[in-house]
């Protein structure tokens, strides 16, 4: 199948979190099972770090009343994967991705609507025909509109059909009303059925309620979302498009995500022999300045410093529980508030806490082998990687009970044969400390915890399983919203 992927961030070679793992992993896989795949993604400067001279081909895109030049350069990867990368400096070469220091880009509306037009664009007239295109996010999110706007005012005959994948709906791409203009579409499509939301263009609500099929990362979060509680502002206009909804699990980039021969990890390990992991845990320990200890457990959390991962309930809990015999280990980056909370944490427990900003690979991979728990007290998760890296890595999970984090750890009241985690309900400081307390309890009995080691190091989370997922997705949706197509299916909402 010839699938396009477009997305505003893409693993190795631009990241903020998830999103740019997903999809490298999604197009790596997909590629690997026969599919032709390209993708679509602004032309970062971490990218151009890494393709200096690459061939181009110009492009003109007309944004509000002004036309801007860019150039579609292309690439291709060791493993195979085709990438077009939207080379526009004014836009993208920049040091962040969103934000400096914790602040939007004032124009990244600009910069989004041009990206979404230039996909579109590409759509319709590049090299490559697709037969269905994959869109991630608010970035991408009007993308739908453009091509359906193509399709009935400038009769473009077969357009391919669409597939919007939510990744975290709390983001969603609102601007004032005024940037709708930069479109350059009609002001019939600015209404509630569309891209208006409370008198704002919410760049997300365009691609829910014209893409042709919708996806989240998780069965539960697709669930999640359709509720006035995790639904943001959009679980209406998500229930009257719940049959074009699922979720669809994310999987682990088993190439990346790997102990044995892993040039992170100082030792190899697996399932049936883990005495290297002792290695991997004294090398982390000295590497990040705590005492090398092997009777503490080394709990870790790796993540975006923001409310939503609770960040703010997992310092509380420290504040009691780090009177026990444990070590911490942080590496993030986000709110400054927490980022100082952390430091002091640091400063008060120097022997017990060590805290790392600033996203830098190998360490996490470290961080995730060397550790012996993994704390992840999200409010909401719409599918979590780092619980499936850890699970990879032999190193337990101790989730909060939400979103993918659900579907993807298994907690010995429900399966102790299949244990390989630890949940809590509550989004409170309290619930975070008992499950702190049954995992120290655990780290006391040598026999169990490598039961739980072993178990989640066994399950398959590899994203073969996720790809042809997706290939059975893209085969029903293109069957039906492919060539021939009727024009409509647009969500109906109500406020």
């Amino acid at each position: 199948m010839r699938i396009l992927i477009a997305a505003s961030e893409l693993h190795p070679y631009s990241k903020s979190g998830g999103l740019a793992d997903m999809v490298a992993a999604l197009a790596k896989a997909l590629v690997r099972r026969g599919n032709e795949v390209e993708v679509v993604t602004p032309f970062h400067r971490t990218a151009r770090r890494q393709f200096p001279d690459l061939p181009s081909e110009p492009v003109q895109i007309p944004l509000g009343g002004r036309t801007v030049s860019a150039a579609v350069c292309r690439a291709q990867t060791p493993q195979g994967l085709r990438v077009q990368f939207v080379h526009q400096p004014d836009f993208f070469d920049r040091p962040g991705l969103y934000q400096e220091e914790g602040r939007d880009y004032a124009d990244n509306a600009e910069r989004f609507i041009f990206f979404a037009k230039v996909v579109a664009h590409l759509v319709r007239h590049g090299r490559f025909h697709p037969e269905l295109v994959h869109l991630h996010d608010w970035q991408t999110g009007l993308v739908p509109l453009l091509m359906l706007h193509q399709r009935i005012a400038e009769g473009w005959r077969e357009p391919p059909a669409t597939c919007l994948t939510i990744h975290n709906l709390s983001y969603q791409g609102v601007f004032p009303a005024w940037a709708y203009g930069l479109t350059g579409l009609p002001d019939a499509y600015f209404n509630i059925q569309g891209p208006e939301f409370y008198g704002q263009m919410n760049c997300l609500k365009a691609g829910i309620c014209y893409a042709d099929d919708l996806t989240t990362v998780s069965p539960r979060y697709a669930k999640e979302i359709t509720t006035p509680e995790l639904g943001c502002g959009l679980d209406t206009v998500l229930r009257s498009r719940a049959e074009h909804l699922c979720g669809i699990l994310n999987g682990v980039d088993e190439e990346e995500w790997t102990t044995r021969d892993n040039p992170y990890l100082p030792a190899s390990y697996d399932a049936k022999d883990l005495s290297g992991k002792a290695v991997v845990k004294a090398a982390l320990q000295k590497e990040i300045g705590l005492p090398v200890r092997a009777e503490a457990p080394l709990f870790a959390n790796i993540t975006r410093l923001a409310y939503q991962k609770g960040v703010d309930l997992l310092l509380g809990s420290l504040e009691e529980m780090l009177a026990a015999d444990m070590q911490f280990v942080e590496l993030g980056e986000g709110d400054p508030s927490l980022k100082e909370a952390l430091v002091d944490l640091a400063r008060r427990y120097p022997d017990k806490v060590a805290i790392h900003f600033g996203f830098n690979q190998g360490l996490s991979h470290r961080v995730e082998a060397g550790s012996d728990f993994f704390l992840m007290p999200s409010r909401f998760e719409p599918c979590g990687l780092n619980q499936l890296y850890s699970l990879r890595y032999g190193t337990v999970p101790v989730v909060r009970a939400t979103g993918g984090l659900v579907d993807t750890v298994v907690d010995a009241t429900e399966d102790p044969a299949r244990a390989d985690g630890i949940k809590f309900g509550p989004a409170s400081v309290l619930a975070l400390s008992r499950a702190i307390r049954k995992a120290l309890v655990l780290y006391g009995d040598p026999a169990a915890l490598r039961h739980y080691r072993r178990n989640g190091m066994r399950v398959d989370h590899g994203w073969e399983k996720a790809a042809a997922s997706y290939e059975a997705h893209y085969a029903r949706v293109a069957r039906r919203y492919g060539a021939g197509r009727p024009v409509g299916g647009v969500a109906r909402t109500k406020r």
